[in-house]
């Protein structure tokens, strides 16, 4: 059908002439109210939007010093994030000559990985940064 055609049923009826595959040959066009189909789509994106699962990265920071009670504190929360659905990056930080025993610090973050009991898979592998040691963790 001839563009003009189609602007002229389109007029006729008090609708749109709508392009909807520019790329296709011959050009897919379609006969419409735009303005109906704007807001269906405004409302469907809202919709959309709304179930939408917003997924937060909690933190939580360890020492090298950090004690086994604290530890366990820590182990505890972790879960809870985790069981949440929430990624957790874990930090262990270090102080002043602590940055000497980086080896320690890995450890020691490799050994509280290995305590946490819910299943989960490591986003991002334990990475160096200014002040220590980090990784990112999320639910399985």
């Amino acid at each position: 059908m001839s563009v003009t055609e189609a602007i002229q049923i389109a007029r006729s009826r008090e609708l749109d002439l709508v392009e909807i595959a520019p790329i296709a040959k011959p050009p897919v066009c379609k006969i419409m109210d735009y303005g109906k189909y704007q807001y269906q789509q405004s409302k469907q994106d809202r919709l959309n939007k709304a179930k939408q699962k917003k997924v937060e990265v909690k933190g939580i920071r360890i020492g090298i010093r950090t004690d086994t009670h604290d530890l366990d504190f820590k182990k505890n929360q972790a879960e809870k994030f985790l069981k949440k659905g929430d990624k957790v990056k874990t930090e262990i930080v270090l102080r002043g000559r602590e940055k000497a025993h980086q080896d320690l610090a890995r450890k020691t973050l490799s050994d509280f990985l290995r305590t946490i009991t819910i299943p989960y898979k490591m986003e991002q592998e334990i990475k160096r940064f200014p002040a220590g040691f980090n990784v990112i963790i999320t639910p399985e």
